[in-house]
């Protein structure tokens, strides 16, 4: 009896600890969340605040008790924003769509197909992520001058239709298909191609995504490549769009419209990654894991 009891004491001791540990776990994590949430909280609170308002605080203020959306539409009218916005989606969407190709492709080859010299291949493929993105923007500079191509959507996406990064990705997750499903499919008759399309695809769906995702993402965030190669403000980002509007938009006086503009872009991406952050959580651990 008197050893049944000690066993329920250290028990209960042991889930008092657990109960501890996880409301200080849970402490913490509301903590950090808070300074992390916080720089976003304060952009939003900012954008809904009149300029009078802002600019009267000698204190910050957490709060607005008169909240404006006159900000929003200066954000619209004093630059074009909405431009900017349509050509980043034309910038983002063909540019992720041609690097999902090219990436899906060159993953294939170097993961299925068998050549001569495909290992010293990939590694001088893979040697290239140790390049500064600094000396490729130069190059890249020159080629599409050279070819006449700058300011205009070309001379924007062609420098980014690849990624070593998403290649390798890619190729680590269909070695993971087991090789019985592409003898099989050989021994059938089934083309390459064919195999990619139907078998490896919708297996690989997950990281193919997440690629898809991350490269949306990239290319919205993209700034030094859009400002080399634009000085027409017909072809700017939403990147170039926020410099515009700080030169020459609401001038560096007016943080409120500023922030509202910042909130316009950022909103996309923020819903877009809260949709799919599951599917981004899994294709990243697919294409980590082996066997």
């Amino acid at each position: 009896m008197e050893q049944s009891t000690n066993l329920s004491a250290l028990g209960r001791r042991a889930d008092a600890r657990r109960r501890t540990l996880r409301a200080f776990t849970y402490l913490g994590l509301s903590l950090w969340a808070v300074l992390v949430l916080f720089p976003f909280y304060w952009m939003v609170l900012t954008s809904f605040k009149s300029y009078a308002a802002y600019n009267g605080e000698h204190i910050p203020v957490l709060y607005t008790l008169s909240p404006t959306l006159e900000n929003y539409r200066q954000a619209f009218t004093a630059v074009p924003l909405g431009r900017y916005l349509l050509n980043t989606l034309i910038f983002a969407l063909v540019t992720t769509a041609l690097m999902v190709a090219v990436s899906t492709l060159a993953a294939y080859a170097f993961a299925r197909l068998s050549f001569r010299g495909k290992d010293l291949v990939f590694g001088l493929f893979l040697s290239m992520m140790m390049i500064p993105s600094e000396l490729v923007v130069i190059t890249n500079f020159v080629t599409i001058t050279d070819l006449d191509l700058r300011n205009s959507f070309p001379g924007l996406i062609l420098p980014s239709i690849t990624s070593v990064f998403y290649i390798y990705l890619l190729k680590e997750n269909f070695e993971q298909v087991p090789d019985e499903l592409y003898r099989a499919a050989k021994v059938d008759g089934t083309s390459d191609l064919k195999y990619l399309w139907k078998v490896l695809i919708p297996i690989c769906r997950p990281t193919l995504v997440t690629i898809t995702i991350l490269k949306i993402i990239e290319c919205w965030n993209s700034y030094v490549w859009p400002r080399l190669i634009t000085d027409d403000q017909a072809y700017f980002l939403v990147s170039n769009g926020i410099q515009e509007i700080r030169e020459n938009g609401f001038g560096r006086e007016n943080i409120p419209a500023m922030m509202a503009a910042v909130v316009v872009i950022s909103v996309p991406l923020i819903l877009l990654f809260l949709a799919f952050r599951r599917k981004i959580m899994e294709g990243v651990s697919r294409g980590g894991m082996k066997g």
